[in-house]
Order: C-alpha cells, then structure tokens, then sequence
C-alpha cells in the first residue's frame, strides 16, 4: 500500500504530462525526474510548486538550470546549484539535496552512512514509500559529475530585493571571488616587475657603467627583455579577466534590473513616464564601466603602492616623500572639487532624464504629433530641454576642469621635482646618493605617483557611480506587487466568483473606487459590467487580475480569497483581453503563444477559431507567419483584437475577462468579436466590462455600478424593468427601440437591492 504522500508524489509526476487540449511538447524522461525532484523537495519543506509555472524553451528537451533556479526562487524557496565533492554528500546532515545525473536526469538524496560510506538515493518518479537505493562512492562517480541543486528555504531578505546600493555592487562582485583572486595575483605579477627594472637600473649605472663589466650588461638586458614579454603577458591576462569580471557582472545587473522592472506594480509605469524610467535603468553602463575598468585599475594601483612604496622608502627615503607629498596634494586638490561637483553633476542627471522622457514620449505618440501637426510644439520644448542639459553639462566640464588645472603643478612636481631635490643632495653631499639611484627614484617615483593621481580620477569614477546607482535605485528599488515567490495558493480552478463586502480605494484617494459590493456569480457565468464612467468597471477588472490587492473584505475565486493565491499562478490561469492590447513585433503565431512558447501549432489554430481570428489570419499571404509590424500597423482595430484574444485563449483559462475590448471597434470588428463571445463563454466564467449594453445582451447576469456601489444584478430583461440607471443608458443606445413619446425612467428611482 502507498501512503497519501506516494498519492501526491503520484499527482505531481501526473501534473508533469500536458493535458490534452492544449498540448506542450512532451518532456524528456530526464526532465520529467527533475521536475518530479524539484517537487518532491519542495513538498518536504512545506511548498507546493505548480508544474505550469514553469517555462520549457520550445524545441528544448527540458528545463535548463537556469530556468528550474527561477523556477524554485519564484515558489519562494532559495536554490543553488553547486559542484561538490563526495565527501559533501558523506557530510551532509539530511539538507535536502538534489543530485544531477550525468544522463540528465536526477535522484534525491535521502540518507547517508558514514562508517560504510554509502549514500542513499531515490528515484523522485517513484513513490517514497520505496525504499532508496544504496550507492557506494565507486558507483557514484560513474554516474555522477559532481554538480547538484540544493533547495532551502529562504531565510531573510532575497538578493533580489535588497536595495540597489553599492553594498549590492560589493556582494554581486564577491560572487567571483576567483576571479578577484585571479586579478589581485596578476596585479603583484605586475606590480613587481614594474619595480624589478628601476632597482636593475641601479645596478647599470653604478656597477656596469663604472666597473666596465659588459656580460653583466648582457645578463641585464636579457633580464629586461623577459621583464617585459612576462609584464605584456600579465597585463594582457588581468585584462582577460577583467573583461570576464565585468561581462558576468554586466549580466547579472541587467538581470536583475529586468526582473525588478517586471515586477514592479502597474501603477508605477501609470505614474512615471516611460522615458524618464529608461533613461535611468540606461545608467547601468556606468556600472560596467567602473567593473571591467575602474575596479581592476583599483586592485593594481593599490598593490602597486604596496610593492614600490617600501622599495622607494628603502632606496631615498627623503626623495620619496617628496613624491609623496606632491601627489597627496594632488588628491587633496581633487577630492576639494567632488561635491561641487556632485551637485552639478546631479543637476545634469535630472536635465538629462526630463530630455529623455520628451524623446520617448514623441516617439510613442508620433501619430497623434504628425496627424495633429505638433511637430513645432514638440520641437521646441525638445530644443529647451537639450539646451539646459547643454548648459548644465558645460558647467560641469568647466568645474571639472579646474581640478586637473589645479593639480597639474603638483603632479608635475611628483614627476620631476624628485630629480631637483636628487640633485641638490648630490652637490651637498656627494656620498648621500648615486646617479643610479637617482634614475631609479625617477623611474619608480613616475609609477608612485601616477597611482595616487589615478586615485582622485578614481574618486570621480566613483561619483558618476553613485549618481548611476541612485538613478537606477529611483526605478528598482520601489516597491514591487506583491510577487509569486510569496508563498501562496495554487489551486485549480473553476471560475466561481464571491464579492464579499469589497471595498477599495486608490493611494491618496477619499472616495472609494468600490464600496460594499457583495456577490455571488456561480462558475461558467457569462457576467456584465456597467455603469457611467468613473462607476469602478474597471477597477473590479484590476483587482480580478491581482494588479491590486489591498481592498477591504474579500474578492474569492472558488471560496479562496484573491490575496492568498499565488500571483504568477492566478494570472496564468485566466485570460485577460484590454481595449487597447499591445502586440509584440514579431509573427501572428508567435504572439498568439506568447505566454505558453512550447504550445504547438495545433494549438494556436484551435485558439484563432474561437476567437474569430482564423477568418482574416489565413488570407494574409504568410498566414501564421505573417509579421506584426511596430504598433500593429498592418492590422486593423478588428483584426488585432482578434489576435489578443486567441492570444487570452490559448491557455484554455476558467476565468476570461473583457475589458473594454470592444469599445474602440468598428461596428463590423464588433459583430464579429460578439458572434464569438457564446462560443468563447463554454466551459469558463467571464467578466465583460463594456459601455455598449448591447455587447452584454447574451450575459447572464449584468452588474450595475455607480460610484463604486452595486446597484444591482440581474438579467437583462429585468434590468430594463427594474434599474432605472441600466434603463436609462439602454434607452440612450438604442433610441430606435423606444415607442414614440416614451421616456425613459429617471436615474433618481433607482431600487434598493434587497437581495
């Protein structure tokens, strides 16, 4: 017999195998075992992972690592995958490990025995109720490299969400602590070799020029030779690595922003422009730019001290602290400018985002510019806008400007000051110092105090940085909706809704958007929404969809409230259909499958047929394959409707909302989008928000609003003769169905609902 978590185990590695209608590739067997791990662990520490949630790249075989590390996270569990030895394994105190398997596919580990070390592993396909297989360490290696994926609960804040500062900077370039390593290595290689040929120097001058000894010169100048092929040979490794650094940095900082833009709530980007919100996320440049470049400049300038400035000290103390001196004057001279020139650097940021935000803004609304003839308007606010950043930006140059005036005298002095005052003890004291050492102190001296110089540019670098990180920290570090990795819900639906003294509120907002609305509408409902504008249409359509989630009382999907399912998992499983939908570049098929890319062609037919698209989809000339240009201007209002529809279709969900899909069409596109709403309603609930009563006569039950209150719900026919609001708007659209002298009900006898 099998336990109940054999049965779950069971219903998880079903869950892994696509429904009929619609179809997914089928996974490998390899897949299919680490998705079943996946689970299995998951389960164990108390998660419920959907297997719908993941997303397999079409033409794959399976997940990649990198999409079942998103896969955890986003369940709300912290994931690693590691390369450990055995001895790992033979250590491990029962954290639940997941071992990848040389075949692609992969065990569970379950249990270890140190004195006969032996580990045990279990097939996750199977129930647990198996007894696991005993491995020795011989048997391992044969079938294991090595590499597994632990899967923990997460403890404090996610990496993700901790603040975009330049403590994130530091710990996002800890992740490569080899290759730090790696560089700090290179950089002594360099530092020492850079010193080795001033102290030879000394030996040219003081012993070969004046002993005559000329294989010494040989042997000197064999030593200068490999000097330099190995100092070549080292920059141009911590120059390798430097760009490897700054390449895995780059990626990981653009992922990161990426996925914070993606979570961030919806009205943010109602609230901020979209240029002034691209213009900022494009400052990560400087954040590659003090990786691959400034930051190793750091390590090798600093070792660089590390290694002459006791050499120097050694050769001509009093020398070296004159070059000491002229160069901490010349940082002091630097680091006197940074704030005034943080200010005015901060000025230009801002004139540079209110540029871009006009920039982004025209573009987005070039039709509306060019058919309104507002290209001088836009011109002129645009020359305004680049005339103050010009300005600002200028300031800036000229301030900039003055340190590096300022500071030349004594970086000139650092440079050739030493060979003064060389001099001057010479002729004081012949004994106190040999020519050679004085070349040396030169020589060296040059490469001390350009560090030190280098150090003030530094401290500029870095002031670009902070502005940088600010700009991108005013983007992704705002709050984000409440994510899918909170641990949640994932039931399976049927479409029953509840509204259950709802009432909500927009921030900053007195008046409730909806007030008290309590409903019942069973599954399979076909369900209007109207009202005047400004009624809460829509806003019931934003909190169905999870976009907003704090109101009072309770908004239920199948007895469970909103709140407590997982957002990713209550999306996915409803269709959502806007006024105006956004089509992606790219073909017909591609869009129509854009949020399941491993659904099948069959599919995405079945998809256009439903919504009506298959009619125009296959007289195009390409048919499926036919691309959407930018902003749909190859499709019509009609057309493209369609396409957003199938495109809400293709998930089969059990909650399909329409809002305002309509609105906008022409009376044909209309028809033709309301002839297919019957067909569309089989087997799911829908929630159709419209202003044309006529689109909502098929519904079953219609919803009256009026500042935010239910008025009531009912068919259309009793609408007609009971809310005199619904009959009111009924009468206005269809004026051809009033008999003659009828007038309709004032809006003043509206019932008071009593159900």
């Amino acid at each position: 017999m099998t336990s109940e978590t054999d049965t779950a185990n069971a219903e998880a590695g079903a869950a892994l195998v696509p429904s009929p209608a619609p179809t997914e590739p089928p996974l490998s067997d390899a897949a299919k075992s680490r998705l079943a791990a996946i689970i299995q662990v998951a389960r164990q520490l108390g998660v419920e992972i959907d297997p719908a949630s993941l997303r397999v790249v079409p033409g794959s075989a399976g997940p990649s690592d990198a999409d079942m590390l998103a896969w955890v996270r986003e369940a709300g569990l912290s994931a690693e995958m590691r390369k450990v030895p055995w001895r790992f394994l033979i250590k491990n105190q029962m954290e639940p490990i997941i071992l990848l398997l040389n075949d692609g596919s992969a065990a569970v580990l379950t249990g270890v025995r140190q004195e006969h070390n032996l580990v045990f592993l279990r097939d996750p396909r199977v129930g647990t109720g198996d007894l696991p297989t005993a491995v020795d360490e011989l048997r391992m290696r044969q079938a294991w490299s090595g590499q597994i994926l632990l899967v923990r609960p997460a403890q404090g804040q996610a990496p993700e969400d901790e603040p975009f500062d330049f403590h994130w900077i530091f710990n996002l370039l800890l992740l490569d602590r080899q290759l730090i390593r790696d560089i700090a290595l290179a950089s002594v290689g360099i530092a020492v070799l850079g010193t080795a040929p001033g102290l030879m120097i000394i030996m040219v001058i003081d012993k070969v020029l004046a002993q005559g000894n000329e294989n010494t010169l040989y042997l000197v100048s064999v030593l200068f030779f490999i000097f330099w092929l190995l100092e070549a040979g080292l920059n141009y490794s911590n120059a390798i690595l430097g760009a490897h650094l700054g390449a895995r940095a780059d990626t990981r900082v653009h992922l990161h922003i990426f996925n914070r833009v993606l979570a961030l709530p919806l009205d943010y980007f109602e609230r901020n422009p979209a240029g002034q919100t691209a213009h900022r996320l494009q400052q990560t440049w400087a954040v590659r730019m003090f990786i691959t470049s400034t930051f190793t400049t750091m390590i090798v300038n600093f070792l660089t001290l590390c290694v002459i400035l006791p050499i120097l000290f050694y050769i001509a103390p009093i020398l070296t602290w004159v070059i000491l001196i002229a160069s901490v004057a010349t940082a002091v001279v630097v680091f006197s400018f940074l704030r005034p020139l943080r200010r005015i650097f901060g000025k230009v940021v801002v004139a540079e985002v209110e540029k871009s935000a006009v920039m982004v803004e025209t573009i987005h609304g070039i039709r509306t510019v060019k058919s309104l003839a507002l290209e001088p308007q836009q011109r002129d606010v645009w020359d305004a806008k680049v005339a103050r950043a010009s300005k600002l930006r200028l300031e800036g140059f000229r301030l900039q400007a003055w340190p590096q005036t300022l500071a030349l005298p004594f970086q000139r002095f650092a440079e050739r000051g030493a060979l003064l005052v060389g001099a001057l003890m010479a002729i004081q004291d012949p004994t106190s110092i040999t020519v050679g050492q004085m070349v040396a102190i030169l020589i060296l001296g040059s490469r001390l105090a350009q560090p030190l110089v280098d150090l003030a540019k530094v401290m500029q670098d870095m002031e670009e940085l902070r502005a940088a990180v600010v700009m991108i920290s005013w983007v992704v570090d705002n709050p984000v909706e409440v994510t899918s990795r909170a641990r949640g819900l994932t039931p399976t639906f049927v479409g029953a809704l509840s509204f259950d003294h709802l009432s909500f509120s927009y921030p900053g907002s007195k008046t409730r958007a909806i007030d008290d609305i309590c409903a019942e509408i069973p599954a399979g409902t076909m369900m209007g929404l109207v009202g005047r504008s400004g009624s809460g249409k829509s806003t019931i359509a934003r909190l169905l969809q999870g976009l907003s989630r704090g109101y009072e009382g309770h908004l239920k999907l199948d007895g469970i409230d909103l709140r407590e399912i997982q957002l990713s998992h209550l999306r996915r499983s409803m269709g959502v259909v806007l006024q105006d939908n956004f089509l992606f570049r790219g073909s017909i098929r591609d869009n129509i499958v854009a949020s399941r890319p491993g659904f099948t062609f069959r599919d995405v037919i079945r998809a256009a047929e439903m919504s009506g698209a298959q009619e125009f989809i296959e007289r195009l000339p390409k048919g499926y394959e036919t691309i959407i240009e930018e902003g749909s201007a190859n499709l019509s209002g009609g057309q493209r409707q369609r396409v957003a529809i199938a495109r809400a279709l293709i998930t089969d969900p059990k909650l399909f909302i329409l809002d305002e899909a309509t609105s906008a069409l022409d009376p044909e596109s209309e028809a033709l989008v309301n002839a297919n709403l019957k067909k569309i309603a089989e087997g799911r609930t829908m929630v159709i928000v419209s202003h044309r009563l006529a689109s909502l006569l098929d519904c079953n039950l219609t919803m009256v609003l009026e500042r935010g209150r239910m008025l009531d719900l009912a068919p259309h026919d009793v609408l007609v003769e009971r809310c005199a609001i619904y009959r009111m708007l009924w009468f206005q659209q269809n004026r051809h169905l009033r008999a003659p002298g009828e007038q309709p009900g004032p809006a003043s006898l509206d019932p008071v609902l009593t159900h």
